[in-house]
């Protein structure tokens, strides 16, 4: 819905307040008018039922007011004497349209000095939970949102297992676009494996001011461009989302709007010149570690690499063996002389597995291995005497990679050597021709809502011919620092600014094993917990500074009840 249809919607909700509630207006010592009147009436409203005025508010907040309304039903045939629970389901169920019964065909009167406090601990109890349920999803929704990192694209910046802050109110808080949703969900209802939202009617996208922009180097939470899955991790049919529902994914914008942007040899570059990264930043990739006496999983373990092959040769393994191995998982080949292989990740084979099945192994160190390492890891594999040397993997420029944007025979791109490519700024004009279209047809198609259609040399857009467009939002491009082992803007394009969610500003837990499932026996890191994101400088743990201000107010809050204790 756009907005003329938002404000005729409104109109005909304030048509149908004013028929089913008018008498109810005058029985409350008010005249009918007031009914009519936009907002007004709310405050009215407010005044009749005994509740604040500033409770209108509420009611025009997204998602909130899916709340807010089957409360202010209920409060207002309860200050007209239907306190029965029959009353109450009947005004919940039929959205409201109870009250317009009551209003024609029963004689109420108006309880001015309503008790407004539950009669009954059942009461009490929901009411708490109501209005802690609609407090928790304002903050979420407009200021703090909790978020965990899923994925290692950002390794070793931000980890598997971060639990962060998100902060909405650095880039301005994006009001949600989806009319009716569930609370303090995203896009799945927990136990249920359901959609936890309706994807019609839309709300016109809106941004509250904020104090920030994103800028080149920071880390931003946004609605992933391409997502179509059902839900994250699950592989299932395509589905078509709605802007706020589609997953959040977390990446470092590495160009802004009306950057040029291009990657030469693994590096991003702006404008011309190597992108200066925030001293913070661990950006990861492909190396090739040759050493003439064998490269060891011991040395790679050693500087904490990761994304290696580990291989095994087994010494007379058996059918059930090779079962076993390959029920868990386990990938088992065999090399060119036919012998049985075990290949892994960098974990290896678990010591108690081994013994369990009772294998007889040997791993491999070939001359030449392939590992995902920082710089800093680098530095230090090459120090150690064994190590004859360590270069970067790189795809060579020409040849073409898979899944690269814009995934077009006119771009010969890869994901070390790409662009260069514009990325669009609000207001500005490009050329549009046959050779330009693959870079912006999905902006202009998806993300600003024209058809676009190819024929033979021309391009048409909205059924006319065009030669350039205009763009009517800002972009951005987002990449991991885990640079070999991200899916980021390389894959799918531009980051339209109405996809943009918020900006990471704390860690208040962190997971070693993550993505093992939760355990009580997981491996905290200590050193990430009540760290900022932001910032320069090696990461602070204020933790234990925050277990002696929370010791501090246990001592403190023990005293005082002493006290009054003693006093009373």
């Amino acid at each position: 819905m756009n907005g003329t249809q938002w404000i005729i919607f409104i109109l005909i909700v304030q048509v149908i307040h004013f028929l089913g509630t008018w008498k109810l207006y005058v029985k409350a010592g008010r005249k009918a008018w007031e009914a009519a009147i936009p907002v007004y009436n709310g405050i009215v409203l407010m005044q009749i039922i005994n509740r604040p005025k500033w409770w209108v508010l509420l009611l025009f907040i997204p998602i909130i007011n899916l709340l807010m309304f089957p409360v202010v039903w209920v409060e207002t045939i309860r200050s007209f004497g239907k306190n029965k629970m029959l009353d109450t389901w009947l005004v919940i169920l039929t959205l409201g349209f109870y009250i317009a019964y009551i209003n024609y065909a029963e004689d109420v009167k108006h309880i001015e000095d309503r008790d407004l406090k539950p009669k009954t601990g059942l009461g009490e109890w929901v009411s708490s939970i109501v209005f802690a349920i609609v407090a928790a999803t304002f903050v979420h929704t407009y200021f703090i949102q909790p978020y965990v990192i899923p994925t290692g694209s950002l390794e070793r910046t931000l980890r598997v297992g971060d639990f962060l802050f998100v902060s909405k109110f650095h880039f301005g808080a994006r009001t949600p676009m989806t009319a009716i949703a569930a609370p303090m969900v995203h896009d799945t209802l927990p136990l249920l494996k359901r959609k936890s939202y309706l994807n019609k009617p839309q709300i016109p996208y809106f941004r509250l001011p904020g104090f920030q922009t994103p800028q080149k180097n920071d880390i931003v939470v946004f609605s992933w461009p391409a997502d179509t899955v059902q839900q994250f991790f699950v592989k299932s049919k395509g589905v078509e989302k709605p802007i706020d529902k589609k997953s959040n994914y977390v990446k470092r914008c590495v160009g802004t709007p009306g950057d040029s942007l291009a990657i030469i040899n693994g590096k991003v570059h702006i404008n011309g010149e190597p992108l200066q990264l925030s001293d913070r930043a661990r950006v990861m990739q492909n190396y090739i570690v040759y050493a003439q006496k064998g490269v060891s999983s011991r040395l790679l373990r050693e500087v904490d690499a990761s994304d290696y092959i580990r291989i095994y040769k087994p010494k007379n393994i058996d059918q059930n063996q090779l079962n076993a191995l390959r029920a868990n998982g386990i990938a088992v080949g065999a090399d060119e002389n036919g012998q049985a292989t075990i290949y892994t990740d960098e974990k290896g084979l678990p010591t108690e597995f081994i013994r369990q099945l009772r294998l007889s192994l040997t791993e491999e160190t070939p001359r030449e291995r392939v590992a995902n390492m920082t710089l800093q890891m680098v530095a230090q594999l090459k120090k150690n005497p064994g190590i004859d040397s360590v270069v970067m993997e790189n795809i060579p420029k020409g040849q073409p990679g898979t899944n690269v944007f814009p995934q077009n025979p006119y771009y010969r791109w890869n994901v070390d050597n790409f662009g260069p490519i514009y990325i669009p700024e609000k207001g500005a004009t490009v050329e549009i021709n046959k050779k330009t279209i693959p870079l912006y047809k999905k902006i202009i198609r998806d993300y600003e809502h024209n058809t676009v259609k190819v024929e033979a040399d021309r391009v048409l857009i909205n059924g006319k011919e065009a030669n350039s467009y205009t763009f009517k939002q800002g972009y951005y491009w987002m990449m991991g620092d885990n640079r070999d082992h991200s899916e980021d803007s390389r894959a799918w394009g531009y980051v339209a600014e109405d996809h943009i969610v918020g900006k990471p500003v704390f860690i208040w837990l962190s997971f070693d094993n993550f993505q093992d499932g939760i355990r009580f026996n997981e491996k905290f890191r200590w050193d990430r917990m009540f760290t900022t994101v932001g910032g320069n400088g090696e990461p602070v743990s204020y933790f234990k500074y925050f277990l002696i201000a929370l010791a501090g107010y246990f001592i403190f809050d023990f005293f005082r009840k002493r006290r009054k204790k003693e006093a009373s």
